[in-house]
Order: C-alpha cells, then sequence, then structure tokens
C-alpha cells in the first residue's frame, strides 16, 4: 500500500487528476452493475407433445400500412388473446425517420397501428444521440407486454445499443424508454432479433449478439421487471449471430444462429449460465436472420431464407432435438430485383394456430397464419 502511494505522489497534478477519475469511474461501474442475488438459473421444460386438433387451416393477409418501408416484425399474444404485431417503417431509404409501429389483431382484423417510439422520443429518454432505431422485439411476460429494440448513435452496428420499455394495458401505454445495461459501462455492439424464453424463476431469457469486438451471440438472463441479472457468451468457432432458443428440458437448451452461408448451434446443459457448441445439420443460409418455434407435438419449426436468398422464404419441420429437418413448405420465391421475403417472426398462439410475420418486399408486413395439420400437407 505503502509503495503505491508513493508512486501515485510522484505523478504529476494531471495525472493524478486522470487516475482519480479513472477509478471513480471503475468504482461506479461496479456498484452499478452489482445484480440482486436470484435462483439458480432453469428453464420451464417445454409440456409433453399432443396431437392438434386444429384440422388443416392457412390465411395470409398484410397488415395494415403506414409508410413506404417497413421491416423486422415481431409477434406475441397479449393476456386478453389478440396477436400483437410490432415492426419498424418509415420513409424508403431514409433511417433517420424509422418509427416503431404497433397494431393488434383481434376477430375483425388488425387494428390501426400507431407509433410506439421514435427516434426523437428514444434520444430523449436516454441522452444521448440517436441516429435510427431498429429491430423491436414483443414479449407478454405475466402482466407486462416487454418491447426491446435496438438504437444506433454512431457508425453501424457497433454503435447499437439496446432499448428497454414495457406496458401494463397491452400496449395503450408504454413506460419512458431505457438503456438496457449489460456491461458496468453499456452495452454497444448489441444486436437483437429473436424472442426471449420465459425462465423458471419468473425472469426472462433474451439472446442478443455483440458486434462491437467481436461476432457472437449472447445468452442475457433478466428480471420479470427486464434488469439484466446475468449473461453468458455463446462460443463458436466462426461469427454466428442472433440465437434462436428453445428449451429441451429445464437445465438444457438449444441455440441456432446464423452464419455465412450456413447455420451454427450451441448447447446449454446448466440452465444457459454455460454454451458449447455442437454439430448441426446442414442449412444454408444466406447470412439473414431465422424465427424457430416448438410445436404441440414437440417437432420444431424453423422460417428463414433459403440458401437462394431473400427472394425465398420457407418452413422447415425439425425433431424434437433439431438433428432432423426437411423443408415443409415453400412461403414465398420470386426472382425480380426487388424480391426480399426476409426477418420472419413466429408465434405459437394458445388455440394452437401457428403465425409467421415477415418483411415484404421491404414495402410491407404480410402475416400468415396456419395450423399444424396445414404443416404436414404435400410439399408446395
Amino acid at each position: 500500500m505503502q509503495e503505491s502511494l508513493a508512486i501515485i505522489r510522484t505523478l504529476s497534478p494531471a495525472s493524478r487528476r486522470w487516475l482519480a477519475t479513472a477509478a471513480f469511474s471503475v468504482a461506479l461501474g461496479a456498484a452499478f452493475w452489482q445484480a440482486p442475488q436470484s435462483p439458480a438459473a432453469a428453464f420451464i421444460a417445454p409440456p409433453p407433445p399432443i396431437d392438434s386438433q386444429l384440422p388443416p387451416l392457412q390465411q395470409s393477409e398484410m397488415l395494415p400500412g403506414v409508410a413506404r418501408m417497413a421491416a423486422a416484425p415481431s409477434l406475441a399474444q397479449l393476456a386478453d388473446g389478440r396477436i400483437a404485431a410490432s415492426w419498424v417503417s418509415g420513409a424508403e431509404n431514409v433511417r433517420e425517420q424509422e418509427v416503431i409501429w404497433f397494431s393488434t389483431r383481434d376477430d375483425h382484423g388488425w387494428s390501426e397501428p400507431y407509433p410506439v417510439s421514435t427516434r426523437e422520443e428514444t434520444a430523449g429518454s436516454i441522452f444521448a444521440h440517436i441516429r435510427q432505431i431498429d429491430t423491436p422485439v414483443l414479449f407478454q411476460h405475466g402482466d407486462l407486454l416487454h418491447l426491446w429494440y435496438t438504437a444506433t448513435s454512431i457508425g453501424g452496428h457497433a454503435g447499437q445499443t439496446i432499448i428497454h420499455t414495457h406496458s401494463t394495458d397491452g400496449g395503450q401505454r408504454w413506460q419512458k424508454p431505457v438503456r438496457l445495461q449489460t456491461t458496468p459501462f453499456g452495452n454497444n455492439g448489441m444486436l437483437l432479433g429473436t424472442p426471449p424464453l420465459p425462465l423458471a424463476d419468473g425472469g426472462i431469457g433474451l439472446p442478443a449478439s455483440q458486434r462491437l469486438f467481436s461476432h457472437h451471440g449472447e445468452w442475457l438472463r433478466l428480471d420479470a421487471q427486464g434488469r439484466v441479472l446475468d449473461k453468458a457468451r455463446l462460443p463458436l468457432a466462426s461469427a454466428a449471430l442472433q440465437p434462436a432458443v428453445f428449451a429441451l428440458d429445464a437445465n438444457r437448451a438449444l441455440a441456432i444462429l446464423r452464419d455465412g452461408r450456413q447455420l451454427r448451434a450451441a448447447a446449454t446443459d446448466n440452465g444457459g449460465q454455460a454454451w458449447h457448441a455442437v454439430d448441426f445439420p446442414e442449412m444454408p443460409n444466406p447470412d439473414t436472420p431465422i424465427a424457430l418455434q416448438r410445436l404441440p407435438s414437440g417437432r420444431l419449426l424453423l422460417a428463414g431464407n433459403t440458401g437462394e436468398g431473400r427472394g425465398t422464404l420457407a418452413l422447415w419441420l425439425g425433431d424434437a432435438s433439431a438433428t432432423q429437418w426437411r423443408q415443409a413448405h415453400l412461403v414465398e420465391s420470386a426472382g425480380d430485383a426487388a424480391a426480399d421475403f426476409s426477418e420472419p417472426s413466429l408465434l405459437l398462439a394458445r388455440d394452437g394456430r401457428i403465425h409467421l410475420a415477415y418483411a415484404w418486399r421491404r414495402q410491407g408486413i404480410r402475416h400468415l397464419s396456419f395450423s399444424e395439420a396445414w404443416l404436414d400437407g404435400e410439399m408446395r
């Protein structure tokens, strides 16, 4: 200790001021990052497989349009049974004018969309310059409807941070957005994409990606209010991003990630505290987002672009352990220059219907609802 004090005394006044400021910043960050004690990490085990009683059915529609460009839809089912959708829309090729919109669907159709957050509102809430907002993720958890999205200050993905807000009345009113604190010094370089999982302790597991210093997936453990308790890195040999996660039982889960032209996988055996790379069947992917959903039968449904690019969107069925897959339906396929059917979102409703939303030619959001029996029909 005395030696350390002697060294400090030899420093110039400017150096001592810099050292004091740095020490204060580290102490402040460490104090901020102290998370409350929480139970051991565990998933909610999936229910036993059952046969869906729904007949083959499929319905397709466009969500109400609000601007010339639309992308990045996310789906959730509200406590009252309505289906909710959130997406980004704005002027074509003008990222600064993008707005996060929200709409709900009942038996009469989709409601008139309204804006949840704008770039200016986000900037004012977190006291930072924000250049654009993107990638909303909806999740109904208990009485709270959560919404996460990304906000970019400077640069590209390296300048992205995760923003969180929530609603207690099904999306009519939203709390002031706050920055999700994933490290003592912020969460720059973060990327969202797929919905969370509910955890056994009442918390939430949020898949994310880090693109600041290295490209890798991350698993964020949150409490029921959306505050970060812990996080873990998904270690893969390549730069795999945007994990889509499903639970195998209370302790085990599998994450499927996109990586260049191929899908990769990581697994956990201890409730998400640590992850390791595992083999995954060869499934081409043009480095675009995927969506994943466990079905009532126990099988897995994956939505994503084929190896041909964003002009082809397909659905694949996989077994319960994700070791065998087959293409079940070709949702969209076009070869023109404007063909872009991407950024899918999947949701299993409580009535057994499956919902798919995706960006349709970047001009609007298309919504499909169908049954598991329709998936088992002849490939088309």
